[in-house]
């Protein structure tokens, strides 16, 4: 018998940006800013059957091998509105580290269709009324952080909706992408 759950693979914002992000997600009064962590999606909410994990973990094993530590900044925001209720802030260098990543992550055992076409970014208030979703835009417009990405996450989903780690994936050291 199989029994599913719900898993995601996320680059999490490191501190303190994650921690400023979530602050201001809560101050939105967006109640995902609780469950959800701040992060840069790679699979977005996916169920798997759990006997699977064992597999989903030796793919995700590889694609970390291939993977290398790159600079990641966070500039300006934007949305997806009027076609999905989000505001979030965008990826201005990394993108296509992240899309790279996203295209080796989502084959194999982990082959999906994906509902929107790839965009990576750092959602800071989702499914709010109007007035919320432009205040929060304009308050982050002006926002900017830069870091380094050294791997990757696959999360799981709790029954209570939240998200929590089930294993890390590092990108081997001492080689770094191109910028």
């Amino acid at each position: 018998m199989s029994t599913p759950t719900e898993i995601g693979i996320l680059l999490a914002i490191p501190e303190p940006y994650g921690g400023e992000l979530r602050d201001r997600r809560a101050a939105y009064g967006d109640p995902q800013s609780d469950t959800v962590p701040v992060h840069v999606t790679l699979l977005p909410p996916t169920e798997v059957d759990q006997a699977s994990l064992p597999e989903i973990e030796k793919h995700l094993e590889a694609v970390a091998e291939r993977g290398r530590p790159f600079r990641m900044a966070l500039s300006g925001t934007g949305t997806f509105r009027p076609v999905s209720q989000v505001v979030f802030v965008q990826v201005e260098q990394g993108e296509e580290q992240c899309a790279k990543l996203e295209a080796q992550v989502r084959v194999g055992v982990l082959y999906r269709e994906l509902q929107f076409p790839y965009h990576p970014h750092v959602t800071v208030a989702h499914d709010l009324d109007q007035a919320v979703l432009d205040a929060a835009q304009a308050d982050l417009a002006g926002y900017r952080a830069e870091f380094e990405i050294s791997g990757f996450g696959l999360y799981h989903r709790e029954s209570d909706g939240s998200w929590t780690t089930l294993r890390s994936f590092a990108f081997p050291a001492g080689i770094r992408a191109a910028a």
